[in-house]
């Protein structure tokens, strides 16, 4: 997918990015006793200084971009550029991520089996129509600057995304149905909605500093990114950043859970997945996730390193272009007309063969992909009856060309009443290996087809995409526990306004019927009706057929044991460690060498010590999930 995502960041290539058994998200735990419960991880005692650590932005002598003095440094290589820096703005995985260990949100999620918890909101209670959800605002939640938290922080960030359109451009589908937000004092919010709305406990939107942010002027061109150290209440503080190669943190020693167990936290940039293996290697990194097959076999043996292979919470698809458009009713984009018709898509569909792409592409590290949500989250999970199922049938895929009326000319090229061949492009991203692999075997299936395929593979897939000027793409999502992001992204909603602006929508769809169903789950809370209503959006996705989701890839990483002592999967039982929906890893990870520092910070309940010799049990794992748009690499998000 091209992971832009809007949450994937332009939205496709996002990682997503299977997974296990969790428990349905009751979806928006109603009861107001029950959702008032205590945080899972014991609360270490803070530090009363605020975090405003200066870097120089020098790359240490160990080529680790540490800073001098830091005993301790977690460096994990990322390949994903930042698509910004601002909380209003970033749909890329890494962005996002970023976000998430920074500011807190409303609530979190628990790292044992995704259930929300309290994060900046200790409790929520909803009004007996639901119309009304009050939030409990924390009391010890400080900013980095030492300034408190409050009620009003959340309150602005909201009216902003409400106000601002600009402000809404990553997460302005949760705000949509808000009606009015206020903070009647420093720990109470009241949250007023136009409609019932299912995902008031799984808000994911970044709390920011009123203080700071109310002195920005155009939100859709401050990124964020000249000022550090960034002002935020996670659990670590941003400190610097340079463009495509690196982003630092140092723990915030205010922060209520307990603070970070490593001196500094880097995410250092490597374009190339087998230099950052090498890096794992030397010891110059401490961890890498998005391995393939082949690099995580090659790290299976070796030495102090542990590798990680959990389902995922991704899917990998194939996305054709339906006729790039916006809300106004403007067409754009230079997407093959071939492709507006189904017979055509539902061919090329049947001449993809998922159980070779899992088999030798992912070897075995995936599970066969069919509807849009992975089976890691059991509730939403849906596939096709057999009477239904495009499989992979060649002999199937002619006869449906022939009656579209595109034949074989004598040289063998599939072509249409007006004469033209049948060739189409599709987007690749340069960095993703899976999209290279899978774009050959596409080209041998289409070409015995008599359709053409040019694979073009770009280090910016996101500029084509948002300008529709592509027949297919690779495409990718992480889902999170809730469905309702990822299902909007399809929403007739999503579409830019004018061809001119950018809108939230991953690749153009609109259909009414999807719409509708949309519009229903969005205002369900119960679980199971809720449940049955998703299933049936994937249902019309798959039938409009304008996306074949191919696999649903396990989360491929790996960690060094000398100096990761102990690190927090998610979920608990065979989860994955990068792009997590929250911040257990890198907050929990405990650093192998003795005398690290620690500051108070306790460990989790829920941790699990992936240590040597600590096997990983595959469960899959059921949940629910609200995905992140991103575009720009395998690991776009969210």
């Amino acid at each position: 997918m091209i992971t832009t995502a809007p949450h994937l960041t332009r939205r496709p290539k996002g990682l997503p990015r299977p997974r296990r058994v969790l428990r349905l998200l009751v979806a928006s735990g109603i009861v107001a006793s029950a959702l008032a419960v205590a945080p899972p991880h014991p609360q270490a005692s803070a530090d009363a200084r605020a975090v405003t650590t200066e870097t120089d932005g020098k790359v240490g002598k160990d080529g680790k971009d540490g800073k001098d003095g830091a005993d301790n440094v977690l460096t994990v290589a990322v390949s994903q550029s930042v698509d910004s820096l601002s909380p209003f703005l970033a749909q890329r995985l890494v962005s996002t991520s970023v976000h998430r260990l920074v500011y807190e949100y409303l609530t979190n999620y628990d790292a044992k089996d995704a259930r929300p918890i309290p994060g900046l909101a200790t409790a929520w209670t909803p009004s007996a129509d639901k119309l009304t959800w009050t939030y409990t605002i924390r009391k010890n939640s400080t900013w980095s600057d030492g300034r408190p938290v409050t009620s009003a922080d959340a309150a602005w960030t909201f009216n902003k995304m409400m106000t601002d359109p600009n402000a809404a451009t990553a997460n302005g589908s949760f705000t949509a149905n808000f009606r009015k937000v206020t903070a009647p004092d420093p720990e109470t919010l009241v949250i007023e909605l136009k409609k019932p709305q299912a995902n008031m406990t799984a808000l994911d939107v970044p709390i920011v500093p009123k203080h700071v942010w109310e002195k920005v002027g155009d939100f859709s061109k401050f990124n964020n990114d000249k000022q550090f150290p960034v002002v935020g209440n996670g659990p670590f503080v941003l400190t610097d950043f340079k463009v495509d190669q690196y982003i630092r943190f140092r723990p915030n020693k205010t922060f209520w859970r307990g603070a970070p167990k490593f001196d500094e936290l880097v995410f250092r940039y490597y374009k190339d997945g087998d230099a950052a293996v090498a890096a794992l290697r030397k010891g110059e990194v401490s961890f890498v996730p998005n391995l393939t097959p082949a690099q995580a076999a090659a790290l299976e043996n070796a030495e102090n390193i542990k590798v990680n292979d959990a389902p995922g919470r991704r899917f990998f698809a194939l996305a054709t272009n339906p006729g790039a458009r916006a809300r106004n009713g403007g067409r754009f984009g230079s997407g093959h007309p071939a492709l507006l018709d189904p017979v055509v898509r539902k061919a090329l569909f049947h001449a993809v063969d998922r159980k070779t792409i899992v088999d030798k592409v992912f070897r075995g590290h995936a599970v066969e992909g069919e509807g849009y949500i992975p089976p890691r989250f059991g509730p939403y999970f849906w596939k096709p009856d057999t009477t239904r199922r495009i499989a992979y049938d060649p002999a199937m895929a002619a006869a449906l060309l022939d009656r579209a009326g595109y034949r074989k000319n004598s040289s063998g090229k599939r072509v249409g009443k007006d004469g033209k061949a049948l060739d189409f492009r599709i987007l690749c991203h340069a960095t993703d290996p899976n999209d290279k692999a899978i774009g050959k075997y596409l080209q041998e299936w289409w070409g015995a087809l008599g359709v053409g395929l040019k694979v073009d593979c770009l280090d910016n897939v996101s500029d084509p995409w948002l300008k529709g000027d592509y027949d297919l793409a690779f495409d990718g999502w992480s889902v999170n526990p809730d469905p309702d992001f990822v299902l909007s992204i399809h929403t007739c909603s999503a579409l830019p306004a004018t061809p001119r602006d950018t809108g939230a929508t991953d690749n153009f769809i609109c259909d009414k019927q999807f719409d509708e169903l949309y519009a229903q789950q969005a205002v369900e809370y119960d679980a199971t009706r809720r449940s049955a209503l998703v299933r049936q959006m994937q249902s019309r996705l798959y039938d409009t057929g304008f996306m074949n989701v191919m696999a649903y890839p396990n989360a491929l990483e790996a960690y060094r044991t000398d100096q990761i002592k102990s690190i927090t999967t998610m979920p608990e039982a065979a989860g994955n460690l990068y792009g997590q929906d929250g911040y257990w890893s890198w907050w929990s990870a405990e650093p192998a060498a003795a005398g690290g520092s620690s500051s108070g910070g306790g460990g989790s309940s829920a941790a699990v010590a992936i240590g040597i010799g600590v096997s990983v049990v595959l469960v899959i794992a059921v949940g629910v999930l609200t995905s992140r748009r991103r575009r720009a690499s395998a690991d776009d998000r969210e």
